[in-house]
């Protein structure tokens, strides 16, 4: 089978890293890609159009597309491909929408009673700080649109509110995504990702992990798209995974076939484990990352037959062959300096080599190309150093390790991936 992946960040790299072990793989094409990518599948452009691509996919005798990143699949390219006959992994437009819309994903968790943060909705920058000076709380401000992971500024003062508000409402920081603002109470508790696949009826929980959104340590500085992960997540223990799958994953999934938006693909909840047990923080409609790089190396089983089970509808069947390997997985993101505020790019990347030299290690790329015979950076996260270990411990020390060894000017990365895991061990 011919594979087409759609990306060009940490994410796609690990897809199609695990992808490529796959017996049932003739060859793999990426568009767009990266300098990692690059090294184990097809790079082609990619188009401005969904329908070019589409029509590429069709002469080329694609079996399945994946669509990586969240945009394509909010702006409908999954509808496209099912338009030509072609089998593409993921939410179709109108699904999609629970990622794309805030608003939308709230209205749907308070029809079908998810746990999450009370909130309202605003278009108006007056009555959105009426509300902030009435509520008198910490709040979070978000875009209610997709703003690449950094949509979301903490209002846990007045001030900060005010100003997180004019930044998304006024000042149009995200844009488009910021039309309109969702203003929610703040969540106090550890914060996990759930990923299931699901077939729009039965959904397949993969084993559990937690992302690092600041850029600081200590969970301090801006949000960003991801600084790093570790797998599994200690603070999931079993009684909380059948809770999130009873009181959140299944009715969401449920509630989106009641109202004629069956969701197929990837369900990852973002969630927040409150003393009243799990609320959700958000939902995305795609793989996570870096959640993907320290999921992925943990299954043993093959990813091509539960992708295609999604869309034909029989992940069910495929359910209890699923195996996953016991060894823990982390993920330590280099960044630009200055990421998430602006960054310089073209920095020249040495040292992949021996970082992917030591036990454990794979350097999955995000933000790199290639110029002339250099690797170069060409993005906010760079790489996504990732280590697997038989203990969270090793697995972390391992991917510090491979971060040692890499050099660019002005790196950044957190020192302190799997804090809150390593507290409980």
């Amino acid at each position: 089978m011919k594979i087409l992946v759609i990306g060009q960040g940490g994410r796609e790299h690990t897809l199609v890293w695990k992808l490529v072990q796959s017996q049932r793989v003739e060859k793999i094409y990426c568009a767009p890609g990266n300098a990692g990518i690059a090294q184990i599948a097809e790079i082609i452009p990619m188009p401005d159009r969904f329908t070019d691509l589409a029509d590429w996919a069709e002469s080329q005798n694609i079996g399945l597309t994946i669509v990586g990143p969240e945009n394509p699949l909010a702006e409908g390219i999954v509808d496209i491909f099912q338009e030509h006959g072609l089998k593409a992994f993921g939410p179709n437009k109108r699904a999609a929408r629970l990622e794309a819309s805030k608003d939308f994903a709230k209205q749907l968790m308070a029809k079908n009673g998810i746990p999450t943060a009370a909130h309202r909705t605003f278009t108006d920058i007056e009555k959105a700080m009426a509300y902030i000076e009435d509520h008198n709380a910490p709040v979070f401000v978000k875009a209610d649109g997709l703003a690449a992971g950094k949509g979301v500024i903490p209002g846990r003062t007045f001030k900060e509110a005010l100003q997180a508000v004019t930044t998304i409402l006024v000042d149009k920081a995200f844009g488009d995504a910021g039309d309109s603002v969702v203003i929610e109470e703040e969540l106090i508790g550890e914060e996990a990702s759930f990923t299931v696949l699901t077939d729009g009826t039965y959904c397949l929980p993969f084993v559990t992990s937690q992302d690092h959104k600041m850029s600081h340590d200590g969970d301090t500085g801006k949000n960003t798209g991801g600084m790093g992960a570790y797998s599994p997540a200690p603070v999931i223990t079993p009684e909380l995974h059948n809770d999130v799958m009873q009181r959140i994953v299944y009715p969401t999934v449920n509630g989106m076939a009641d109202i004629g938006r069956p969701f197929k693909g990837v369900l990852y909840v973002g969630l927040m484990i409150t003393d009243a047990g799990p609320k959700v923080v958000e939902f995305n409609c795609r793989f996570g990352d870096p959640e993907a790089q320290v999921l992925f190396p943990r299954l043993k089983s093959d990813l091509v037959p539960l992708l295609i089970a999604c869309i034909d509808e029989t992940l069910e069947q495929h359910a209890a062959d699923v195996q996953w390997h016991d060894e823990a997985a982390a993920c330590v993101v280099m960044a630009s300096g200055g990421y998430p505020d602006p960054y310089e790019t073209g920095e020249i990347i040495t040292g992949l080599g021996d970082a992917a030299a030591i036990e454990g290690v794979t350097v999955f790329h995000a933000g790199t190309k290639h110029d002339g015979e250099n690797i170069v950076t060409a993005g906010g996260r760079v790489l996504g150093v990732t280590a697997v270990a038989d203990g969270l411990h090793e697995a972390i020390q391992q991917a510090y390790r491979g971060v040692s060894a890499i050099h660019f000017d002005k790196a950044h990365a957190r020192s302190d991936i799997g804090y809150r895991a390593l507290e409980k061990l």
